[in-house]
């Protein structure tokens, strides 16, 4: 065995050791692979020179032999080249053949070119009628958008948890920059971009805009993605603790097609040899659901662009998703203070519906447990008793200390007699919400009941398909200068039942503010 064999032989442990372990090469094993691959390029630099595989005929050293025909490169360089060829060649060799689950040291150890070894894998795979699995992986192009994006978020102070590897690294990077960088890595000399200022550079990346495959706008749009998902889940909106999320696959409204089964008789005595009375099913349609599309649409302006506004990606956009989220907040919340027509042709609070309390107040504990006991006197569509458990009062801001005695003191507030107090501690979740504030000024504001769902459905909010968060498109508007996008989403408010919703209409909120002045001089 000649000295080139014991080193390929030494590469091919070093390889087979990392890929029993199933990882890269270490840093003292690529060290020992690259100074053998060196000692064994100088082998052959030998032999090609001579062709005799001993060192030229005037015994020059192996650092100062030339490379034949190629006047001026050095070995030292050809080495260098040599051990990057033969180090990408093993790694693709290895990569192609893990993707079929073939052993790839034959085919490194005797010398094979990538597009051998492809041709050897196809072979193989016609002969054993092998499937041909399909693996998605990240090129450095989507790594370096993923870096990017984060980088954006970071440094408009947004908190990104877990940021992409070297997004740190980017933070202190323009929006110039990045453009250089983006159009850089797509074929455009880098000399002519630095030298661009930033409105030239502005109309090219406008032309690369409606690319798909162009890196700047793609890391416009997951900034942009990014912030309003965090944007929106972070809005401070209430609907959400009474209503009930569903999901529509079309915009068709639901009404020829959604019944509940009921009105069944009870269960009768049957007496032996007697005979079992047929039952007759009855049915009552549900309410209609339908969605419909809001949507609001923003621009980058090319003032943005050259200011490197970095706020813009995430202000903005957040915003428009805030405004999303307040607007269905908005909604149900007129729903309930407007006292709407529902499904029966009525207003949803009337004394029809048994949900609607004669004697405005506000929330005492007098009221409380009156508006709790006429919930649950209610009846299903078909006439018979159901449970009702009422679970969320639902109040104006400026009745929660007053809720806090109430549902916390040991005894009747106010009583002489210090009777307990049936309400403390009483299972209702307590939320209050300033869009009554509004809607009521100085007139008299009403307060609200709603049953757990799992009792009695009240408001449902429906999604398409389930998708709650607002979605963006990249838009080409002529007239426009600067980027602009669409953002949109779909949603509907259905009263599922009236039975889970009770109002009291409420008196004129007290506006208690004391004012204390200094003493004049």
């Amino acid at each position: 065995m000649n000295e080139q064999e014991k080193i390929v032989l030494r590469q091919q442990a070093i390889l087979a050791a990392a890929k029993a372990e199933n990882r890269d090469l270490n840093a003292d094993e690529r060290a020992e692979f690259d100074q053998l691959q060196e000692r064994l390029i100088l082998l052959k630099a030998s032999e090609d020179l001579d062709g005799t595989g001993n060192p030229g005929e005037n015994g020059e050293d192996d650092e100062t032999i030339r490379q034949s025909g190629v006047p001026g490169e050095s070995v030292s360089r050809l080495v260098q080249r040599g051990i990057a060829d033969e180090r990408r060649r093993a790694a693709e060799i290895t990569a192609l053949c893990r993707d079929f689950h073939i052993e790839p040291d034959q085919y490194i150890q005797d010398g094979k070119t990538i597009e051998e070894v492809r041709t050897a894998v196809l072979d193989h795979l016609k002969r054993n009628g092998a499937p041909v699995p399909l693996r998605v992986i990240s090129d450095e192009g989507d790594k370096f958008r993923e870096r990017a994006s984060d980088a954006l978020m970071m440094r408009s102070g947004q908190e990104v948890k877990e940021p992409a590897e070297g997004a740190r690294q980017l933070m202190g990077m323009s929006l110039r920059d990045l453009a250089v960088e983006c159009l850089a890595r797509e074929g455009e000399n880098i000399s002519s971009l630095v030298r661009m200022d930033r409105s030239e550079l502005y109309y090219l990346v406008c032309r690369q805009f409606y690319n798909p495959t162009s890196s700047f706008p793609a890391i416009l749009d997951s900034t942009i993605r990014k912030s309003i998902v965090h944007v929106y889940n972070h809005v401070p909106t209430t609907f959400e603790f009474f209503t009930t999320k569903g999901s529509l696959s079309d915009f068709k409204e639901t009404a020829d097609h959604e019944y509940i089964l009921g009105g069944l008789g009870d269960f009768e005595l049957v007496p032996e040899n007697g005979e079992i009375k047929a039952d007759k099913l009855r049915t009552e349609k549900l309410p209609g659901r339908k969605l419909n599309t809001y949507a609001k649409q923003f621009s980058m302006t090319r003032q943005a662009f050259i200011n490197d506004d970095i706020g813009f990606l995430t202000e903005v956009p957040g915003q428009y998703a805030m405004k999303a989220k307040k607007t269905i907040d908005k909604q149900v919340y007129l729903l309930l203070f407007n006292n709407k027509v529902v499904f029966d042709g009525k207003p949803l609070f009337c004394a029809d519906h048994n949900n609607l309390m004669a004697t405005p107040s506000e929330p005492t504990q007098t009221s409380i447990q009156d508006i709790i006991l006429q919930m649950q006197s209610q009846k299903d569509p078909f006439g018979d008793a159901i449970y009702i458990t009422p679970r969320t009062i639902i109040v104006p801001v400026g009745y929660e200390f007053k809720l806090a005695v109430i549902f916390n003191s040991s005894q009747v507030p106010g009583s002489n007699y210090n009777d307990y107090n049936p309400m403390r501690n009483y299972p209702l979740n307590v939320v209050q919400s300033p869009m009554l504030n509004a809607f009521a000024k100085d007139d008299a504001c009403p307060w609200f009941m709603a049953a757990d769902p799992s009792s009695v459905r009240g408001i449902q909010v429906d999604y398409l398909n389930g998708q709650e968060m607002p979605m963006i498109r990249r838009m080409e508007t002529p007239g426009t200068l600067g980027f602009v996008w669409d953002v949109y989403t779909d949603w509907g408010i259905t009263v599922r039942d009236f039975r889970g919703l009770a109002m009291n209409p409420g008196v004129p909120l007290k506006a208690e503010v004391k004012t204390v002045k200094g003493e004049e001089d």
